[in-house]
């Protein structure tokens, strides 16, 4: 994790990654730098995952008081003026960093600080787990501007369920954190002084778990719920058979029946 990056911190401690949007001046909006630094980011803890003292959570969040304002004014403005091709090309790099996150081989946190406007309940909505300040704030304001939270679509609307977004894709309103937990865009809400505390917890929860059985977990959600039920029969068999005799399956076996913690869990936070 060391390359170099314009718009985003990406701190490194131990077994943790915390990504950072890292543009406060306008409340982490994001734009075509933005998108590509993240972009790299996440290429990066794919690449890594699974050689040793690779990253085993990560929590993404904003710097300041709000997660993310969405798209970048000025950025839209110069949208204006693109043609079909290279509005095109500039959507399809956001739909691209959308399912990066999204399909994350280790376990991603939101850690939602403030306001998440737009695509920036499309980056919560991406993420695996979701904890939210009481001071948070939610819209899908998209269609004020006369436009549609198209990319993040496939993501809000898996977490929340076409009910929801019905109302909230349609009406653009602001709601808070209480909300987004009933609907299901987060999955906790935290005092915002205790926010930190609920997050690294859930983090050090994650790190006890077996690295591979996270990766998998993760494939078997995106993938069992477009299956027929013939489909999903030999699909889940052959998984659990194949962890089961693998070298994480079988050190979690042994530790279990012999009283102590597995291996990867011995090692916890601080292993690099």
């Amino acid at each position: 994790m060391a390359e170099k990056y314009e718009t985003i911190q990406v701190q490194r401690d131990g077994s943790l990654v915390r990504v950072t949007m890292d543009r406060p001046e306008v409340h982490n909006a994001f734009n075509e730098v933005l998108i590509a630094d993240l972009t790299r980011c996440f290429q990066q803890i794919a690449r890594e995952a699974g050689k040793p003292g690779a990253p085993r959570v990560v929590i993404y969040t904003g710097r300041g008081k709000t997660f993310s304002s969405g798209a970048d004014l000025k950025w839209m403005g110069k949208m204006k003026d693109y043609t079909f091709e290279e509005n095109m090309a500039d959507a399809l790099a956001l739909a691209e960093l959308m399912a990066l996150i999204y399909t994350c081989p280790v376990p991603t946190i939101a850690r939602v600080n403030g306001a998440a406007i737009g695509g920036g309940v499309g980056l919560v909505s991406a993420c695996d787990i979701a904890v939210a300040s009481e001071k948070a704030v939610f819209s899908l304001s998209e269609v004020k501007l006369g436009i549609v939270p198209a990319c993040i679509a496939p993501y809000v609307i898996g977490r929340i369920g076409q009910g929801a977004a019905r109302e909230f894709f349609l009406t653009g309103e602001r709601f808070g954190a209480q909300k987004a937990m009933e609907i299901g865009l987060v999955t906790r809400v935290a005092p915002h002084e205790k926010l930190d505390q609920v997050v690294d917890e859930l983090a050090e929860g994650l790190i006890t778990s077996g690295p591979q059985a996270l990766h998998m977990a993760k494939e078997l959600i995106r993938t069992v719920p477009t299956m027929t039920l013939e489909e999903a029969k030999p699909y889940t068999a052959e998984m659990i058979a194949r962890l089961r005799i693998s070298d994480e399956g079988q050190e979690g076996i042994h530790a279990f029946f012999e009283k102590r913690k597995p291996a990867w869990a011995q090692k916890g936070k601080k292993q690099e």
